[in-house]
């Protein structure tokens, strides 16, 4: 009888269909933008962007719970369109970029929350100090890819941080304390998935 149960057991998991896996996508670089803006005393909005990026994307379309975001930004490559105040940005008051080169996000939950939105919620390493943070993903397309005929996503990503929380606090509140960060990007089913 136990033997009996046991085969078929076995022949239900056979059967069974099996798990998708979450699939890698590579970032089209050439299709992307990683910015930033903030306050600057009331009378503008200041922006900028980090030129040199990487990330490791894995989605799971039937359940995006599995998908998962890894990145990489190389700090030195911040961008404001204004040297001096990058240089300033680069020191020890702000993002002390020889000290600590690189930020970096890693999720750690995935929640649908529309049909196409996302909270990708994870830990940001910044300046030396991890803390946790969500990102609020649109997803703007999932399907065929017109001109490079594959498999392709794009999203709009949106959060809200306070520098004070990464120990740059330098000019608060004069200078804005609220950083939004925006990431667009198209993404392509990885090279090494085929």
């Amino acid at each position: 009888m136990i033997r009996l149960a046991a085969s078929a057991l076995a022949l239900s998991l056979l059967a069974a269909p099996a798990v998708a896996e979450p699939v890698a996508y590579d970032f089209d670089k050439s299709h992307a933008n990683l910015s930033f803006t903030y306050n600057h005393l009331g009378y503008s909005t200041t922006d900028g962007r980090f030129g040199d990026w990487d990330g490791t994307l894995l989605i799971d379309k039937d359940t995006p719970a599995n998908s998962s975001v890894e990145f990489t930004i190389n700090i030195d490559s911040l961008d404001t369109f204004w040297a001096d105040r990058d240089t300033h940005l680069k020191s020890p008051d702000f993002f002390d970029a020889a000290k600590f080169p690189q930020a970096t996000f890693k999720s750690t939950k995935v929640e649908q929350t529309g049909e196409n939105q996302l909270d990708v919620t994870g830990d940001l390493t910044l300046r030396g100090i991890t803390k946790p943070v969500t990102l609020t993903v649109d997803v703007l397309a999932l399907g065929d890819h017109p001109m490079a005929k594959k498999p392709a996503a794009g999203f709009a990503v949106t959060t809200v941080l306070k520098r004070s929380d990464f120990g740059m606090d330098k000019f608060v509140p004069y200078v804005g304390d609220e950083v939004t960060v925006t990431f667009h990007t198209e993404t392509l089913l990885s090279e090494a998935t085929n």
